[in-house]
């Protein structure tokens, strides 16, 4: 066995390099943590998206909140009160009609015209 490895490594001068068992202790470490550690390169790359994900999600939850609080702020006036039930909930005052338009249904029938 040995003949043929001095062999092989006088014939090709790279492989002096990788029979080097530190090499070879090297390589297997690299190879363990690349691919088979619980913090392996590819649970990262899912980690990373997973947190892209919520950051998006906070951003967005944050610009709700900050929407929520400019209503709340305009809410203390009993006009915009009424404004904001009679949008939203479809309130009505006494002898009044409302009629509601869905938009959607609206531009559906006109385009199967």
């Amino acid at each position: 066995m040995k003949k043929i490895i001095t062999k092989l490594t006088s014939k090709y001068p790279f492989l002096k390099w990788m029979t080097n068992r530190f090499i070879l202790v090297t390589v297997f470490f690299v190879t363990w943590l690349f691919f088979f550690d619980t913090y392996a390169f590819f649970d990262h790359l899912k980690i990373n998206e997973e947190i892209q994900k919520l950051e998006e999600n906070r951003d967005y939850y944050k610009d709700e909140i900050l929407k929520d609080e400019q209503t709340i702020k305009k809410l203390h006036r009993m006009e915009e009160v009424e404004k904001y039930a009679r949008e939203k909930y479809y309130m009505k005052r006494e002898n009044e009609d409302i009629y509601i338009i869905d938009i959607e249904t609206v531009s559906e029938s006109d385009s199967k015209k």
